[in-house]
């Protein structure tokens, strides 16, 4: 899964996918509605690659932390992030029993279900890639 293609841009709902790069910033389209919008390089767009979860050792990539929900649900949704703050935080200790309870607020956690539902109701959640790559990885060291 290439998240380096998908963006979260500040001020504008759900997540985004870049068509193409302009002079002045990019294409995208939404994932949502599949509308298409030319984005300025003066917002401030962040790639899900780029992104990572406070924990109390290091940071956690957040691909990580997807793949981690997408094996806890099967590859299923998980909790709305509508739901209770305190249901929210209890299922962030399940998917990361060690994030920063200062540094990881609320909104944080809510945003990041929210895109997780949204990856996975569009099939844009694949781990195979990292399955394949780490079992080669296992087979490699096993050989030598």
């Amino acid at each position: 899964m290439d998240l380096s293609k998908i963006l979260a841009i500040t001020g504008k709902p759900g997540l985004y996918l870049v068509i193409s790069q302009t002079k002045s910033g990019a294409l995208v389209e939404s994932i949502l509605d599949k509308k298409r919008i030319p984005v300025f390089a003066a917002e401030k767009m962040s790639s899900l690659n780029d992104i990572s979860i406070f924990t109390t050792d290091e940071d956690l990539p957040l691909k990580t932390v997807l793949k981690a929900i997408y094996d806890k649900e099967n590859g299923g949704k998980c909790i709305d992030h509508k739901s209770d703050n305190n249901a929210l935080k209890k299922y962030m200790e399940e998917v990361v029993p060690d994030f920063d309870k200062d540094r990881v607020y609320v909104s944080d956690i809510k945003k990041l279900f929210s895109w997780y539902n949204l990856l996975q109701q569009e099939n844009l959640l694949d781990f195979s890639e990292e399955e394949i790559n780490d079992k080669e990885t296992e087979d490699t060291q096993e050989n030598k």
